[in-house]
């Protein structure tokens, strides 16, 4: 089986290319099952169930988030809906939401999907080392295709969780920085590795948004209000192929194509 994981979503140009894009790209590639990061989706910052309806409607099969989490107050209806939408799994017990789920689509192996957030230079969550263990075993009752997205800054933490995982899940694709790596490899254990699949949005400016006060705020360390950039618009991410009778991936590829928008748009 194939399955398409999208990187970042950013804002209008991002939902736009996964509008026009993930069609075709599903058809050409064979795509199974289409996972996207959307906690930018909404304006840059955070989503709401608007915005996440655009993603759905658009093919994607499930959604995963970050530490943009909050930013929209109605994400609440998302965390506490059915949809296929996970938040961090490594959340405080209590927390509004889920972390994991088992995907199931008829013709399909049943698909594992875990969303973990990192501690270095983020928000101080529960430990994702340890919450990936216990997770990775309880969903590996139900299926032996395991996708997890580690949503973290430091490269040295998402390597490192992906040589523990080594051979415990089918791949282990990394997000937030908004910048795609080239670092794509099959592990020696069978698991597919990219450090950081890059972002689906406008690469005009600085990670998503308008380069000009980005750079102010670099010169003077005044607050600015940073809008959505509005050019060269990618759709970002990796293809993951995977045996699904053993969980092990057979191949990895980045993805990264540009988006033309209609004349009148």
């Amino acid at each position: 089986m194939k399955i398409l994981f999208i990187g970042d979503v950013v804002g209008q140009p991002g939902r736009r290319a996964v509008r026009d894009l993930l069609p075709a790209l599903r058809a050409d590639a064979g795509i199974d099952l289409a996972i996207a990061n959307g906690e930018n989706s909404a304006g840059g910052s955070g989503i709401t169930p608007a915005t996440a309806k655009e993603l759905y409607d658009a093919g994607v099969d499930v959604i995963t988030t970050g530490d943009h989490l909050w930013d929209q107050k109605s994400v609440i209806e998302l965390l506490s809906g059915d949809a296929p939408f996970l938040r961090p799994a490594n959340y405080p017990a209590g927390t509004p939401g889920k972390g994991s789920l088992v995907f199931r689509r008829e013709g399909l192996p049943p698909v594992g999907v875990l969303n973990l957030q990192g501690r270095t230079f983020m928000a101080d969550l529960e430990n994702p080392f340890h919450m990936a263990t216990a997770e990775i075993a309880r969903l590996a009752k139900e299926s032996n295709v395991l996708f997890v997205d580690i949503h973290a800054e430091a490269t040295s933490e998402k390597i490192a969780l992906a040589r523990m995982l080594d051979g415990k899940v089918s791949a282990i694709i990394g997000t937030h920085t908004h910048v795609q790596t080239a670092d794509e490899q099959i592990l020696p254990g069978g698991t597919a590795f990219l450090t950081d699949a890059g972002f689906t949005g406008p690469h005009s400016g600085v990670i998503g948004r308008m380069a000009e006060p980005v750079i102010q705020r670099f010169l003077t360390a005044v607050p600015q209000r940073f809008e959505v950039a509005k050019h060269d618009v990618k759709l970002q991410g990796a293809i993951v192929e995977i045996d699904g009778q053993t969980g092990r991936a057979l191949s990895i590829r980045r993805v990264s194509e540009r988006w033309n928008p209609p004349q009148n748009a």
